[in-house]
């Protein structure tokens, strides 16, 4: 296993801590959705909200497993970048979503494509991390 210098301890700490912290909100509001929000939405606003949730979850998860890539030679600062883009995309993804079926407000339904492209461009620079050597 490769020494993880202390940059990339601090880049472990973060990414950790963000991606534990978007797992627990994740779980929370999927309980608030699934004990909350029945009778009082639609069972469409139920399913959209699902989908808030799921998304979130995938990333809460994939900001924990980034957090540690730095230590089998993964180049760090693109990882940087892809959690960087995984978060953008909780808030603008999953975040008007849960606003569009709380408020009803539908001026949000815009933002929630830019939320999407967050996580795809999140996972294009983990593909090219995969595929690059790390500079020491």
């Amino acid at each position: 296993m490769t020494a993880v210098n202390p940059l990339n301890r601090q880049t472990i700490r973060w990414a950790l801590a963000l991606g534990a912290l978007a797992g627990l909100l994740a779980v929370m509001t999927g309980a608030f959705g699934a004990h909350g929000l029945r009778g009082v939405v639609s069972a469409r606003g139920l399913d959209v909200f699902e989908t808030a949730v799921s998304y979130q979850m995938y990333h809460a998860i994939v900001l924990v497993a980034a957090s540690l890539m730095p230590t089998v030679g993964l180049p760090r600062r693109l990882l940087v970048v892809a959690c960087g883009f995984w978060l953008a995309g909780i808030v603008l993804f999953s975040g008007s979503l849960y606003l569009l079926v709380l408020s009803g407000t539908h001026w949000l339904g815009p933002v929630t494509p830019i939320g999407g492209v967050c996580f795809m461009i999140g996972w294009v620079l983990l593909i090219i991390a995969a595929l690059k050597k790390e500079q020491r």
